[in-house]
């Protein structure tokens, strides 16, 4: 099979998946900030009671934040975007359902839920970049990036 017909048959839960890292509306724009940076990641999404989610935060937030001079100290659930309903998938859905959902909600990161809704994951552009990459692995050359100066002498007097 190609890749299209991969992506229409096989599984969001196929994919390589990242650790969602998930917090309550009343949570502090600066912990939440806190939690992004820790786990290495450009969002966390905001569920509620039940463990579904309501929105993310995500860095455009935190740089609205920080130009608008707003205190940190607010509450998430005060800056956070709504998550429309194609900007979640579940386990289950196809892998298009990815690309369509990023597509139509011009969004990074989607969430996946399992099938009570609640968070379980997330993916999104990293995600189906290391998909492709599994699925063509002799067309994908990946090159060490170096820091080397190319000019050996001094430049100028």
């Amino acid at each position: 099979m190609g890749l299209r017909e991969d992506i229409m048959n096989e599984t969001v839960a196929q994919l390589p998946l990242r650790k969602a890292v998930t917090v309550t509306a009343d949570l502090s724009a600066k912990e939440a900030i806190r939690l992004m940076r820790d786990s290495k990641l450009g969002c966390v999404f905001v569920i509620d009671d039940q463990g579904r989610p309501m929105g993310k935060f995500t860095e455009r937030q935190v740089l609205k934040l920080v130009c608008g001079c707003v205190p940190l100290d607010q509450q998430v659930g005060k800056h956070m975007v709504k998550i429309p309903e194609c900007g979640c998938v579940r386990l289950t859905d196809p892998v298009v359902k990815v690309l369509e959902g990023m597509k139509q909600t011009r969004l990074r990161f989607l969430c996946v839920v399992d099938d009570a809704g609640k968070v379980v994951s997330l993916t999104g552009q990293k995600g189906l970049m290391e998909y492709v990459a599994d699925h063509f692995p002799r067309q994908i050359k990946v090159q060490v990036m170096t820091s080397k100066l190319h000019m050996n002498t001094r430049e100028g007097a």
